[in-house]
């Protein structure tokens, strides 16, 4: 699963993961695991690229809530960039759409500052 660090033009630190394919039963555990370990060593800011996800089930919905309760415990952001069509109703329908932060692209995600965290 590709990831990157890069700074805001605030010069805040943040992770971007931008997992493919299928965001399942079968690669949510996995994804969950990279999320805490980025927001515990590296920087509790998080920005999760959709663009090449093709499929995602409630599996791959309570990794994205997990990642966004140990980044908000941590004093930080979690984002949602470049939502496909199919996977936004996937959003809608659950109601999701109202919990997370979603953007349309990685660049307006990233021009909106970012929490100052705690610790």
């Amino acid at each position: 699963m590709k990831h990157k660090e890069i700074k805001t033009p605030a010069g805040e630190s943040v992770i971007v993961f931008s997992p493919e394919g299928r965001l399942d039963i079968t690669t949510a555990w996995q994804f969950r695991l990279k999320l805490q370990e980025a927001i515990t060593q590296d920087t509790p800011n998080v920005l999760v690229d959709l663009a090449k996800i093709t499929f995602i089930d409630s599996s791959g919905l309570t990794s994205l809530v997990a990642g966004m309760r140990d980044s908000d415990n941590v004093g930080g952001s979690f984002r949602l960039c470049n939502v496909h069509t199919e996977a936004r109703l996937v959003f809608e329908v659950t109601m999701m759409d109202t919990v997370f932060e979603i953007y349309d692209t990685e660049a307006e995600a990233l021009a909106v500052p970012f929490k100052v965290s705690v610790g």
